[in-house]
């Protein structure tokens, strides 16, 4: 990983600006940090998580099986009720791009207990303590947790061709479909890395986690259509976002319905809750102590 260097510049008092009077030097200010060297500091540590993960093959067994286990358990258990058993495939044609909600969901929590472990083993604290931006260390985090999301879209798409899913769009409508779940997977991140920055420990990351989690992915579209759901349930699932990106989702995969609205409201609640919660957890990573 690069450093970044600075040109020392002597005080009235005779010492380097920059440099207290124990002669330590002080990492320049994140904001002096030119966009360049911040793009080096993100790769380099997209590396090292990267290795890490090599090193550690068994943290990539939640997303290999939980596309395969969640795609044949709803499919067989809620498929065979709504649709019978002879018309599987509709189920399966309904289910796959709802999951594609549901996997930055539970991806996007083990980030925030990644974060809480990392402080408590003081991998965090190393990392403040070198000259690179704060937010290098998080957006790090956030790209390979992207590739793992990836990989477990990529599983899950199979399963779905296996059970007999078939597109209605075009190559572009699915890939499009996969972008916009990693969009909002990716907003959700910064949501669990302020959990995991706040939390004390991994597993009250995990039981808030939990408690968000299970209203937003049963009350929402992802498992079964809403016309039956009483209508106090109704009104929730219209304003959850999970609905509205499984529905963006179902849409262009299945070329069906209005397209426009349940994307541009997906990017719309991406877009929001980045904003928000981003700055709040580079300044929370930044101060906590």
């Amino acid at each position: 990983m690069s450093a970044v260097t600075t040109t020392p510049t002597r005080t009235p008092s005779g010492s380097p600006s920059g440099t207290p009077a124990g002669g330590s030097a002080v990492p320049e200010p994140e904001g002096r940090i030119p966009l360049r060297a911040h793009l080096r500091h993100i790769g380099a540590l997209v590396r090292r998580n990267a290795l890490q993960i090599k090193q550690d093959p068994e943290s990539m067994f939640d997303v290999l099986l939980m596309p395969i286990i969640f795609t044949l358990l709803f499919t067989f258990v809620f498929g065979g009720q709504m649709f019978g058993k002879d018309n599987l495939d509709q189920y399966v044609n309904y289910l796959v791009p709802g999951l594609m909600a549901m996997m930055g969901m539970n991806i996007a929590m083990a980030v925030g207990t990644g974060v809480n472990d990392d402080f408590k083993k003081g991998v965090m604290d190393r990392f403040r303590s070198m000259p690179i931006a704060r937010s290098s260390v998080l957006i790090a985090k956030i790209v390979v947790e992207l590739g793992r999301m990836m990989v477990a879209t990529t599983i899950l798409l199979i399963m779905g061709f296996v059970l007999g899913m078939s597109v209605h769009g075009s190559v572009l409508h699915v890939l499009a479909a996969v972008a916009l779940s990693m969009a909002f997977g990716a907003s959700l991140m910064w949501i669990f890395i302020l959990l995991g920055l706040t939390m004390k420990t991994a597993q009250a990351v995990q039981g808030t986690a939990m408690l968000v989690l299970m209203p937003l992915q049963f009350g929402s579209s992802i498992f079964a259509p809403v016309t039956n759901m009483p209508d106090w349930l109704q009104s929730f699932t219209d304003v959850n976002p999970l609905s509205n990106l499984a529905d963006a989702a179902r849409h262009l995969i299945n070329d069906e319905g209005a397209i426009a609205q349940p994307v541009l409201i997906t990017l719309a609640w991406a877009v929001g809750i980045t904003l928000v919660t981003a700055p709040l957890a580079v300044r929370k990573f930044r101060n906590k102590s």
